[in-house]
């Protein structure tokens, strides 16, 4: 069996063969945002805490609803991507960023205070050590990540796409519900 990485290696199985294919490569899910230990967590100071192992790096993030919406458009320009990789986000923010714009949706302020990779991953939370080597990734090649991840394309690809603040205006009370 293949191994497909997030490099899209090991899809050239699919090209070899003939088969028309393009791959969708996608990111962090807003959506994560309202799971406990993801998204804002009350601290024990009482303060809302977002601790995702980023540091200073962006993370793109992609309402999870726009997947699917943007590989229509793929699949709606025809042959224009079959053998391609389309890697799409929504926006690419710096988690500072993820908690300023959280602070103004629930009206309370959110701070970002970053823990390591192995933090996180000791966190215990379902998946958590995925999602720490997920964010190592992410953080250690930052440039070429959200490099490959074009805001412009995306947006031509699904005019709908939303970005964070669109995301947020529509979960805003999920995310309240999930932090008290």
């Amino acid at each position: 069996m293949p191994h497909f990485d997030a490099k899209g290696e090991g899809n050239e199985l699919f090209t070899t063969y003939g088969v028309p294919t393009t791959f969708l490569q996608t990111t962090f899910y807003f959506d994560s945002m309202a799971i406990p230990g993801v998204g804002p967590v009350r601290g024990e100071d009482g303060k809302l805490v977002i601790s995702l192992p980023m540091a200073d790096q962006p993370l793109s993030g992609i309402a999870s609803e726009d997947i699917g919406k943007t590989a229509l458009g793929i699949f709606k320009r025809g042959e224009e991507f079959v053998g391609r990789t389309v890697s799409v986000a929504g926006e690419h923010l710096t988690v500072d960023q993820y908690a300023a714009k959280l602070t103004e949706a629930l009206g309370e302020e959110v701070v970002y205070r970053p823990l390591t990779w192995d933090e996180f991953r000791a966190l215990g939370i379902p998946s958590g050590v995925e999602m720490a080597n997920m964010f190592q990734f992410y953080a250690e090649d930052s440039d070429r990540f959200t490099g490959d991840r074009d805001l412009e394309l995306a947006r031509e690809l699904n005019p709908e796409l939303k970005s964070f603040d669109d995301w947020l205006a529509e979960h805003k009370n999920e995310l309240k519900s999930a932090t008290n």
